[in-house]
């Protein structure tokens, strides 16, 4: 940015800024982080977050775990059902039958893209549905019930 431009709009500037690297670089899947932005633009970290409000908003990026910003591209569909019903498609879709040893949540966590806590939460979740049966420290979880999938018109 200029070094005497007017504050009011700089967010405005640096996310045209960002969408226009997101055009250059279609292989381009994550956003510059926000010290990145205040390094290459000189702006405050509220001007950078206020750019990703702006890029989120117009539907070109959202919020990714770890606190970074992912690029929505249009041609490419991602999953948004929550993660206890994806794990669960993992049951279904292998064939796993009652009693079968489960994947670990260091698996999953690589699997889906997200930490290894949030897909803890998640597996306590199934844990308390009766879906899976947790092992203790160290064992094996397992699966307790096959879901059902629903059929729906």
């Amino acid at each position: 940015m200029a070094e005497h431009s007017s504050p009011r709009g700089t967010f405005l500037k640096v996310a045209d800024a960002v969408k226009a690297r997101i055009d250059a670089d279609p292989a381009m899947l994550e956003l510059p982080s926000a010290s990145e932005l205040m390094r290459d633009y000189k702006i405050s970290r509220g001007v950078a977050l206020r750019a990703f409000g702006v890029l989120h908003k117009e539907g070109v990026a959202e919020p990714a775990p770890g606190g970074r910003w992912r690029v929505v591209r249009l041609s490419a569909s991602t999953d948004r059902r929550p993660l206890e019903q994806r794990i669960t498609d993992i049951i279904t879709d292998e064939g796993l039958e009652v009693g079968a040893a489960f994947l670990s949540a260091s698996a999953l966590a690589n699997r889906f893209g997200v930490s290894r806590p949030t897909v803890s939460k998640a597996l306590d979740r199934l844990e308390a549905a009766g879906v899976l049966a947790n092992g203790g420290q160290g064992k094996v979880r397992t699966v307790r019930a096959v879901p059902i999938r629903e059929e729906r018109l």
